[in-house]
């Protein structure tokens, strides 16, 4: 058989292993340390806000909504097409999801939908206590409209970056136009420490804040005194040492993963019913993952057909995210629309998209789904 191709794997370069070695020299092991520090440091530069270095992208969405006062019996908007852990954080604060659909020319949340529900909640006296606006595989959503919409009723905006850690807004970072955000470091993002995230704030004092909660809110002093609820959120120095080697090759990543994209797009060019996810004007998309959308009327076939015919081949591909309110935990949750959300889901695939991904690699997937398209007489 032959060897597996998986949907996004980590990269390694020759700084990681050197920044390890640091922590194990200088026996720098647990939750602080030097590589810690300058981790946090490297990405604050990066980003153009304070940042806290955590144990995963979910902590730093948790922390964060806890930041902005999000409690038992507030509501939170949230985008419907998105991965779990945007919105199982605002279970834990024992506040409840409000999920939004997306915009069909970005796949982000939709600036009209979200304006539409803030002055429905706005007419009844319940607005929601924060929007998170989730960036999607990799492309910002529209941020203006949306910042101004939520302006107008003093709502604060949570930008989930985790899948858009180089992703650019009209010239300005993913994450760095929110009052607060989370990025994720997990082994599949563009970017790893095997599994990690990052909080980052416009307010310093919510930075320290977060990074004093992580560590189980230990007040100073030598005795271990808490005067508050904490959570062993932190991460750890080893695993920022390969985060700092990460961010050195960031750009780097960005264009292999671009690279692999447009590959895709041009070798499918010539068959109608299937498109890359749109690239917005107004920004610069990382396309973290090569996410096409299936018509299969035109093309011939469907999306499961792609699928099925990857498996066997060895191939890992997957649908577009499952909308929340098509899942069984959140089916009971207020929404606002969910047909777009909805189409995407159904004719939506992620190809293997990895930064080290091979040209003969690349072929064989591009060679499997031109076959797909036989039915109707547009294979190779």
């Amino acid at each position: 058989m032959n060897k597996r191709i998986y949907l996004s794997v980590p990269h390694m370069g020759p700084e990681e292993e050197g920044f390890v070695r640091e922590a194990f020299a200088s026996n720098w092991l647990s939750t602080v340390g030097p590589n810690l520090n300058a981790f946090e440091e490297e990405f604050a530069t990066r980003l153009g806000r304070p940042a806290v270095a955590l144990g995963s992208g979910t902590a730093a969405m948790h922390l964060g909504l806890r930041l902005l006062g999000v409690g038992p019996g507030d509501e939170v908007f949230v985008s419907t097409l998105t991965f779990v852990a945007s919105v199982n954080p605002i279970r834990y604060l024992g506040a409840t999801p409000v999920l939004l659909d997306s915009d069909r020319a970005t796949w982000n949340l939709d600036p009209e939908r979200l304006a539409d529900a803030l002055k429905a909640k706005a007419a009844k006296g319940k607005l929601p206590k924060a929007v998170i606006v989730v960036h999607l595989y990799g492309q910002s959503a529209d941020m203006d409209p949306i910042l101004d919409a939520c302006r107008r009723y003093e709502v604060p905006v949570f930008e989930d970056a985790a899948e858009a850690l180089g992703t650019l807004y009209k010239g300005k970072p993913a994450g760095s136009m929110g009052v607060v955000s989370a990025f994720s470091f997990n082994g599949n993002k563009i970017i790893t420490t095997t599994g990690g995230g990052m909080l980052a704030s416009s307010k310093k004092e919510w930075v320290d804040k977060a990074r004093f909660w992580s560590t189980q809110a230990r007040d100073p002093g030598v005795a271990y005194e808490h005067t508050e609820v904490g959570y062993n959120y932190r991460l750890s120095n080893v695993l920022a040492g390969i985060g700092r080697g990460q961010l050195k090759v960031l750009e780097e990543r960005v264009r292999q993963r671009r690279a692999v994209a447009f590959a895709y797009r041009d070798a499918f060019a010539d068959l109608p019913g299937i498109e890359l996810m749109p690239q917005a004007g107004y920004g610069l998309h990382t396309n973290w993952l090569s996410v096409f959308l299936v018509d299969s009327a035109k093309f011939g076939g469907t999306r499961d057909d792609i699928l099925r015919a990857l498996e066997p081949e060895n191939i890992e591909a997957r649908p577009v995210w499952k909308p929340m309110h098509l899942q069984p935990l959140y089916a009971s949750a207020e929404r606002f629309g969910g047909e777009v959300a909805e189409d995407l889901f159904a004719r939506g695939i992620c190809l293997p998209s990895s930064s080290s991904l091979s040209p003969d690699e690349q072929g064989r997937v591009i060679e499997l789904v031109r076959k797909c398209a036989r039915v109707s007489g547009r294979g190779p």
